[in-house]
């Protein structure tokens, strides 16, 4: 039956019912089904997020701690042991780390089984979650940044602005963006991590207990940083200012 034909159709009083008739009608029932389409995804990420949430503050019943027992108070990093800052990441890297740790071609003896524990569609809504949170420093002070000396800030910043191309090493922020804001989904934001975390993470890179990255990158000039280019670029890093997503800068 064409359109056209489907669309002469009679009433209950016997009158033809025209196709402006029919068209309106259509037109409602397409309007209704456009709008409940976002609806429904909005109700589905809503319900992603209050699972993301109850996890990163109780974790879940299946081996996975909280989330913020290690990162801090809104998630926002814990200097002192090293934990990162995880709000505000994009969220297909933490997919991509989180999927990694579970597959173990990233090493961290406490973060392997956490990964492990948690199931794919977990992880989605983790990461889903922790990209919308605001990003901040940690609440309490990265007191190896402030204890580094004047010297090895000038040459962290030297280091991360021009590199040093007599050992090619390019600048830091080629790839991470000015001052370590992050760039895209493939290279995370550096400003504001603690020292600890950098310094552990070069670490992996040089041994090659953490995976090799975009065009391996990273296990390629970590391996050319001696102990002090590592401990100058950590301090630099963690001194400045963490960025939220929605300024992050475009590659340069």
């Amino acid at each position: 039956m064409t359109f056209l034909a489907a669309s002469r159709r009679f009433n209950a009083g016997g009158d033809v019912v025209g196709r402006s008739t029919h068209h309106r009608r259509l037109w409602g029932l397409l309007a209704i089904v456009g709008l409940a389409v976002p609806v429904c995804v909005m109700g589905q990420t809503t319900a992603q997020d209050a699972r993301a949430a109850a996890i990163t503050e109780k974790g879940n019943d299946h081996g996975v701690p909280a989330c913020v027992s290690c990162h801090g108070p809104h998630l926002l990093g814990n200097p002192a042991l090293g934990y990162p800052r995880i709000a505000g990441q994009s969220a297909p890297y933490v997919t991509e780390q989180l999927e990694a740790l579970a597959s173990g071609t990233r090493k961290n003896p406490l973060m392997m089984p956490i990964a492990k524990a948690l199931t794919p569609a977990e992880r989605e809504a983790l990461a889903h979650y922790l990209s919308g949170l605001p990003v901040g420093r940690a609440p309490t002070p990265d007191t190896l940044a402030q204890r580094a000396d004047s010297a090895t800030r000038h040459a962290g910043e030297v280091l991360a602005m021009r590199g040093r191309w007599a050992d090619t090493l390019p600048a830091c922020d080629r790839c991470h963006g000015p001052g370590g804001i992050g760039v895209g989904t493939a290279f995370p934001p550096l400003a504001g991590q603690p020292v600890r975390y950098l310094t552990d993470q070069l670490h992996m890179w040089q041994q090659g207990t953490r995976g090799p990255g975009p065009l391996d990158l990273m296990s390629t000039i970590a391996k050319r940083m001696s102990e002090e280019d590592v401990a100058a670029v950590a301090a630099y890093y963690a001194l400045q200012p963490p960025t939220p997503p929605t300024a992050k800068a475009s590659r340069p």
